[in-house]
């Protein structure tokens, strides 16, 4: 990893004030090593893998960090004015509940093909939810709202105060695995591999930091490859979370500066990842939880072999009928191997 990117710096000062500012609200989520056959089956012998469960996280995902940090970042007028947001689901749900638990209002915008399960738990903690048509539709609804009703826009991934949460997220975990030679952590807008690639740094971690994409949605492979954000990315993948419809230029520096690589996979690979999480770590995750898994037993697993790996459990937010449904597509492919 490089030196910090352009832009406002995110120092290690500012990120344990942020870990301090949003402790009452968030955990320090803890680790798991995987030991055993199964492992050995799926990455190698050789390969040490620990896990950061972030699904346990208040919201049952990594967002709240964020979303605190943003809340807590506005002043008295700007809270009493309200929040708004744009999300598939888990960063609707953590702003959400970060409006309610630092007194403030939330009106969440959401596609309408969005987990009803995930619009369901929107409400329950308060939020006003806003259905658009698709996810390019929600963005521009976000804005009206912040334009017509004066809230802040409590953004998903970007800007300084959103990854100096997510860099709490990484600075517990290279504190709490600091042997660790790779992170592999999922991509979607790139706020989470922004900060856990910047708390792996201020840690003083020389883990490398790998991303996951689902092949439907590498908007980041892309960006990367053509050296700036895209201002749109075309989305086809079961990883709701990971699809982000855009990148932008804070986060995205961050990433090209110290992410070391980009891997995609399937969505058959993050189903198996889902049955393997289930079956054998007992962990019940979205496609977007066990991303980092597929990652290191598909494109990963020769590059990483004899590593100690870090992998970021990063959400769980799915409805039992739609989680069973993964399981059973995948555990339809495993049989005929069996």
């Amino acid at each position: 990893m490089n030196e910090a990117p352009a832009g406002e710096p995110l120092t290690l000062d500012r990120i344990e004030r942020t870990r301090s500012a949003i402790a009452p609200w968030a955990i320090e989520t803890p680790v798991l090593e995987w030991s055993g056959v199964a492992k050995d089956a799926l990455v190698g012998a050789d390969t040490r893998v620990v896990l950061k469960l972030e699904l346990l996280q208040r919201t049952g995902s990594f967002k709240p960090r964020g979303a605190l940090s943003s809340i807590l970042a506005l002043d008295a007028d700007e809270r009493a004015a309200g929040v708004t947001a744009v999300s598939a689901g888990n960063h609707a749900i953590a702003v959400a509940y970060a409006a309610g638990a630092l007194g403030t209002d939330a009106k969440v915008v959401m596609h309408k093909a969005a987990n009803p399960f995930r619009v369901a738990q929107c409400r329950e903690l308060g939020a006003e939810v806003v259905l658009a048509d698709d996810i390019h539709a929600a963005f521009d609804e976000m804005a009206r709202i912040r334009d017509e009703e004066g809230r802040a826009v409590i953004h998903p991934f970007e800007g300084p105060d959103t990854i100096s949460g997510t860099a709490t997220l990484g600075l517990e975990f290279a504190r709490q695995a600091p042997e660790l030679d790779a992170v592999i952590v999922p991509v979607g807008g790139g706020g989470l591999i922004a900060g856990v690639a910047t708390g792996f740094r201020l840690a003083g971690s020389k883990a490398r930091v790998y991303g996951v994409e689902p092949d439907g949605a590498c908007g980041m492979r892309d960006s990367l490859a053509r050296g700036a954000p895209l201002d749109s990315v075309a989305v086809s993948t079961i990883a709701d979370s990971l699809g982000a419809p855009l990148h932008m230029p804070y986060s995205f520096d961050i990433v090209r500066q110290s992410v070391d690589e980009v891997a995609t996979v399937s969505d058959d690979a993050l189903q198996d990842a889902m049955l393997t999480s289930f079956s054998r770590l007992k962990l019940a995750v979205e496609p977007a939880g066990a991303a980092a898994l597929a990652a290191l037993a598909g494109p990963l697993r020769e590059r990483l072999r004899g590593k100690a790996v870090g992998l970021i459990v990063c959400g769980a937010n799915i409805d039992p009928a739609g989680f069973a449904g993964h399981l059973a597509a995948a555990q339809a492919r495993a049989e005929p191997a069996a």
